[in-house]
């Protein structure tokens, strides 16, 4: 902007608050004398070119598919393709779970997201006495390589596109993945999907764990090793902000504890003698999105910037693919309430549309009746339909970045950006995220910010429709999904058969073998996984054997 067009401009904007907006206060007071974002981000009455007089087009903003990918990570977005809809699935026995695949397929999902149950998380096979009562209950059940057969039986690997959300035990799902498509006849190479394989974030926020850092960190370092030499298509990692977002954090925490934890997983496999080259192409992202509807937009387009600078500068990436941040998103689980359900399918709805107005890759959009249960059939066709309404309907696909160029949005992009890296210098100053977690630094700032939130709606500060304003009498209505209570015998039952059919001196010999390889630091462990799910070791088995060479995680008390 000339001097003379920023003098004209802050000359108008005098007069207008003197004469114009001065006057309407007095006989028309604002709501809140000061407003906030979500995060706690002031937010000014208006914004105007003045906010934006000393910003470089070009090297804040740019153009889609160029660096920084602050407007989006390829040149055309969804006039070109839409993100992939994806809906989380899975629940009690893989036969179960396969036909809800089946039946989302039908209704026009384009990609497939698998939660397993708990025991599969943890690594205990559903005959251990830790998984009675939750075999089945929050996902799948894998125990053996039998199940997974079952769970992608009549579906082609090489023509979908799989997510599988687990961590502690990847590297074992992952080898149970490739066995089922090798069986399949599948090329690996042409494999396409995800695995979390996000281990920090589950000492952060989720829990999940089963071994301390330092090898859950070379687990991940294996799963990036082999799949960046062998399955060129496919995501070997997550890097999953929803988690720490559902945990309680604030959007600005969300991007930088993410970032932190990328940086973490970067260095990881630099010291494994890969080129930053070879693998940041391939390195995925996963959040959530909140309520506040244009500081989410932000923050996707805040963290999209970010990360690049940091793969440019910090890790001296030279493929501009490397510096991308492609990343899933899911509307916020967090935000669901069992009081009057129905009110989860507008937020959900606007949630998906922040998410796409920030410029996803992939998309899962909640079930408005999860707050109570595992979702139907008819919620999951409403939240998949609330996707193909957006995409098709709304007309926002038809420009890429419609909002880019607010300058409030754009001051918002530049505010959580900046914020976000002083959490990241914070933390490169303890030494990392791997010191920062065992300080118990993030997870202080995590629960400080949550309880924050849960004071402020105690005190009727934030409002929830339908929890603490405008609520009802009447209970809600819905028929909700359960499951049988029979299934984890079934599952018992199945698991012992598997043991009587299999080779017992096959098993115990690549147990061993598995043994011996993950005491050595150099040896990377997925080939042999791969071999030992195939002779159909039990995913408890192989996580025993790593726990009497690994140990497990015990978390201190913050």
């Amino acid at each position: 902007m000339e001097t003379k067009d920023k003098e004209i401009l802050e000359k108008e904007f005098k007069k207008w608050e003197k004469e114009k907006l001065e006057k309407f206060l007095g006989k028309n007071p604002e709501r809140e004398k000061i407003f906030f974002s979500a995060s706690g981000i002031e937010e000014k009455r208006i914004y105007t070119p003045l906010d934006r007089i000393e910003k470089n087009y070009i090297e804040e903003l740019g153009f889609p598919g160029e660096y920084p990918f602050t407007r989006g990570v390829y040149p055309t977005m969804y006039r070109g393709r839409l993100w992939t809809m994806r809906q989380y699935a899975g629940f009690a026995s893989a036969k179960e779970t396969n036909l809800r695949f089946k039946y989302l397929i039908e209704q026009g999902q384009t990609g497939l997201s698998i939660a397993f149950d708990l025991p599969t998380q943890m690594g205990y096979d559903s005959d251990h006495t830790l998984a009675q009562g939750e075999v089945g209950r929050v996902g799948v059940i894998i125990d053996t390589l039998k199940d997974m057969e079952t769970l992608f039986e009549g579906i082609p690997l090489d023509k979908v596109s799989t997510s599988m959300t687990i961590n502690s035990p990847t590297a074992i799902i992952l080898a149970m993945y490739i066995a089922v498509a090798q069986k399949q006849g599948v090329d690996i190479s042409k494999l396409a999907g995800t695995v979390q394989n996000d281990i920090l974030k589950e000492y952060i926020a989720r829990g999940t764990y089963i071994f301390p850092p330092e090898p859950s960190m070379r687990l991940v370092a294996d799963v990036i090793e082999y799949c960046t030499k062998n399955m060129p298509r496919w995501n070997p990692i997550s890097i999953s902000g929803y988690h720490i977002r559902e945990a309680g954090s604030n959007a600005v925490q969300e991007v930088a504890f993410t970032l932190a934890n990328g940086i973490s997983y970067v260095n990881a496999v630099l010291d494994r003698e890969l080129d930053i080259d070879q693998f940041a192409r391939r390195l995925s992202f996963f959040f959530s999105s909140h309520n506040d509807f244009l500081e989410e937009i932000a923050k996707f387009r805040a963290a999209r910037r970010l990360w690049a600078k940091i793969m440019k500068n910090r890790f001296n990436a030279k493929d501009e693919s490397s510096m991308q941040l492609r990343f899933h998103t899911q509307t916020a689980g967090s935000t669901l309430t069992a009081q009057q359900p129905e009110n989860n399918i507008i937020r959900v709805a606007i949630q998906a549309l922040a998410a796409i107005m920030g410029g996803t890759q992939s998309l899962h959009t909640n079930s408005m009746d999860e707050a109570l249960a595992l979702p139907t059939e008819e919620s999951v066709r409403i939240a998949l339909r609330t996707q193909q309404i957006l995409a098709y309907e709304s007309g926002v696909t038809n420009t890429i970045d419609p909002l880019g160029g607010s300058y409030f949005i754009e001051t918002l992009t530049d505010k959580i950006e900046e914020m976000a890296m002083q959490y990241i210098e914070e933390i490169d100053q303890m030494g990392g995220m791997v010191k920062a977690i065992e300080k118990g630094y993030v997870q202080k700032e995590i629960a400080t910010m949550a309880y924050k939130f849960q004071k402020e709606v105690e005190r009727s500060e934030k409002i929830i429709v339908g929890v603490n304003k405008f609520q009802t009498e009447e209970e809600p209505v819905l028929t909700l999904h359960k499951i049988d209570p029979e299934i984890e015998k079934e599952a018992i039952s199945n698991l012992q058969k598997i043991k009587n059919k299999r080779d017992d001196n096959l098993v115990k010999h690549l147990l061993e073998k598995l043994r011996k390889e993950a005491k050595d630091n150099k040896c990377n462990l997925m080939p042999t996984l791969i071999e030992t799910v195939k002779a159909y070791a039990t995913i408890g088995e192989i996580c025993d054997v790593l726990r009497e060479v690994f140990g497990e995680f015990k978390p201190q008390a913050i």
